[in-house]
């Protein structure tokens, strides 16, 4: 096998972007498409010159190898478990479920069923956050002490929409925290090597009132098995373009990054390795791009990746435990937020045991705090 024969389901925002990001892959082939929306199967099959199918068995049993899912988040389970059962090789966006029981589920039948599968956490991919990993673990800023973490949207027109699932405790998993969190925990374990151990969190309605839905910004403090603390504030109510940023502070120098900049990492560092910049600002050179050139970035070279492992029969180096584990940090968000003190991870396995993470879901708009602001 020299190319890979995916089959898309789902057909929104996350789809331009993989797509965007693939348009040049030799190795990758979009061949078929599957919508329940008939119409939206049809067009976009039309447009990329793929077959389009609104019948998910008949999809599934087309000429395809792997699937690349990107549905809303009460969905990833269904389908991750129907493409495994198939064969299908399985490339799912994030969150990788809403509970873990969901998660588990998903590991145990991708495992029974031999395929590989990864959750597109596409910030574990992109080159500035690549940069921080092996900064961090080189010992460049010496040993890390505290870590700031920000991701801003706009997401106020679904979460305005009644019955819509954005922002759904159950369909959505909760609001900001669960959407956008989920990035932020995957990609501050990986460069930490790390496990958080506690967490003490805020959700709150600051620009939306709509009595259905979860919060539509959050702010969560974390403490990792090894020390490090962290603070992370997510919003669905920005008025600027989608931008994330991290700050990570060290007993041997700092790191800055931003989405938004041209230049996305500062590091101020007085490791010898750093040598004429040492304890000066510098700027590295990184594959980047502001709004949406990151999420095309990201996604070409998570794709390509994940593509590499069907093709070289690998499993994928970002496992469904470590995307499991972020879920596991959102829900102890969550639990903290209803419980209104800290939540540890010990906290969480005893709910996981006995009644069952959904539990932590389940009435969760009752703990937000409404904060709507009337312009």
């Amino acid at each position: 096998m020299k190319v890979v024969k995916y089959g898309v389901i789902g057909t929104g925002v996350a789809w331009q972007f993989h797509r965007a990001g693939c348009k040049n892959n030799s190795k990758i082939k979009f061949v078929s498409v599957y919508d329940i929306d008939e119409k939206k199967a049809s067009r976009t099959a039309k447009s990329f010159k793929m077959e389009a199918y609104s019948n998910l068995n008949s999809f599934l049993n087309s000429d395809i190898d792997a699937v690349l899912i990107m549905v809303p988040h009460f969905l990833h389970e269904e389908m991750v478990l129907a493409a495994a059962e198939s064969g299908k090789h399985v490339l799912c966006e994030k969150p990788m479920a809403t509970t873990l029981e969901g998660c588990d589920e998903m590991i145990k039948v991708t495992r029974n069923a031999g395929v590989k599968f990864m959750i597109a956490e596409n910030h574990r991919f992109l080159p500035a956050h690549k940069y921080i990993m092996e900064a961090v673990q080189k010992g460049l800023v010496g040993d890390v002490f505290l870590i700031r973490a920000y991701e801003g949207v706009n997401e106020i027109p679904g979460l305005m929409k009644q019955g819509f699932w954005k922002g759904d405790p159950i369909k959505a998993g909760g609001g900001s925290l669960m959407d956008m969190g989920a990035h932020k925990f995957a990609t501050m374990n990986w460069i930490l090597n790390d496990q958080v151990e506690s967490a003490y969190s805020w959700i709150t309605k600051q620009c939306t009132n709509l009595a259905e839905k979860a919060e539509d910004n959050a702010l969560i403090m974390l403490k990792f098995k090894k020390g490090t603390i962290a603070e992370t504030v997510v919003s669905f109510t920005v008025t600027t373009p989608p931008t994330n940023s991290m700050e990570v502070y060290g007993t041997k120098g700092t790191i800055l990054e931003n989405h938004a900049w041209e230049k996305p990492v500062k590091i101020n560092s007085f490791h010898k390795d750093l040598g004429d910049k040492r304890g000066l600002w510098y700027e590295p050179e990184i594959e980047h791009g502001v709004f949406p050139k990151y999420y095309e970035i990201s996604a070409r070279i998570e794709d390509d990746y994940f593509t590499n492992c069907i093709l070289e029969d690998k499993e994928p180096e970002f496992t469904p435990e470590q995307a499991k584990f972020a879920i596991a940090t959102v829900l102890m968000g969550y639990l903290s937020a209803r419980t209104g003190k800290i939540a540890t991870y010990n906290d969480l396995m005893e709910i996981y045991q006995t009644k069952g993470t959904k539990s932590i879901l389940e009435g969760l708009e009752k703990y937000v705090q409404n904060n709507y602001l009337k312009n």
